[in-house]
Formats: C-alpha cells, sequence, structure tokens
C-alpha cells in the first residue's frame, strides 16, 4: 500500500477512488486551518464523505509517506521536512481554486476545474501498480508520477 500527500479535494478523491489499496492525507507547509466550504460542497456533491476532513501541516501528518506529489501550483519549489526524504517525489501543478477571484460562477468553475484535473490523475495512477512499482522500481514509479502530472481531462 503507498500512501501519498497532497490537497483536500484529491485526499477525498484517492482515498474514495482506491479503496484499501492506496491512502492519501493533504497536508502542507502552511494549512489555512480550514478547509475550503466550495471544496467540501463540491465533493459532497460527487458522492464523497466529508467526514473528518481537516486543514494539517505536514508536521502533523500520522504517518511518512511513501510519496509525496505537490498539486498547488505555487509547492514546487518549497523544501519538504527532512523526515520526507526517503519519499518519491511528483509535482502536478494545479491552480489553487480557493486563491480564485471573478464572478461567482468563475469562482465555482477554479474548483471544478481542479477536480477535474485532479481526479483524471489520480484514475491514471489508479491504473498503475503502485505497490509493485515502489518496491521493484521505484524510479519507474517517479517518471509514471510525473507523467501523470502533465494529464489534462
Amino acid at each position: 500500500m503507498g500512501s501519498f500527500s497532497n490537497f483536500p479535494l484529491a485526499e477525498v478523491t484517492l482515498n474514495a477512488l482506491a479503496g484499501a489499496a492506496l491512502h492519501a492525507s493533504s497536508a502542507g507547509s502552511h494549512p489555512a486551518g480550514y478547509v475550503h466550504p466550495r471544496s467540501v460542497r463540491l465533493l459532497q456533491r460527487e458522492g464523497f464523505s466529508t467526514e473528518g476532513l481537516s486543514s494539517k501541516s505536514w508536521d502533523d501528518l500520522k504517518i511518512t509517506p511513501d510519496i509525496v506529489i505537490t498539486v498547488c501550483a505555487s509547492a514546487a519549489g518549497e523544501t519538504c521536512p527532512v523526515y520526507l526524504g526517503s519519499a518519491i517525489r511528483a509535482h502536478w501543478g494545479v491552480e489553487d481554486p480557493a486563491k480564485a477571484t471573478g464572478t461567482e460562477a468563475q469562482i465555482e468553475a477554479a474548483f471544478d476545474t481542479a477536480y477535474q484535473i485532479l481526479r483524471y490523475r489520480i484514475e491514471a495512477i489508479l491504473h498503475l501498480p503502485v505497490a509493485e512499482l515502489l518496491e521493484k522500481d521505484p524510479a519507474r514509479l517517479c517518471q509514471e508520477l510525473a507523467r501523470i502530472g502533465l494529464l489534462e481531462p
């Protein structure tokens, strides 16, 4: 089983679609302290449970992830904590919809776009033998995650 660190839209979506095969935990260097209400509504609209979902620091992760995927477009250059040193890393630049401005429709569209991109990429991960690659060919897993990070729906 692999574990991922990303943001709440990705966390809930991956956990719901992957079942017991993979587990995602959302965390970051500067958590907002709350999950954006639009994210919660979007996930609920998609039929996912948001119970227990929270905004947390990567310092509060209860496990060390096997894989760290930075998702927020601004996170690419951030330095991860030392304890994440052994994790496979990939970056999937997705604009943070919580920073969207404009009309209600434009802001809603930013959340929908981020979700659609993340879901598409998560579905691509689910076609990979993640546990096998993690154990036998981590370099290929890293390449596959980077390739998936470029996919658009």
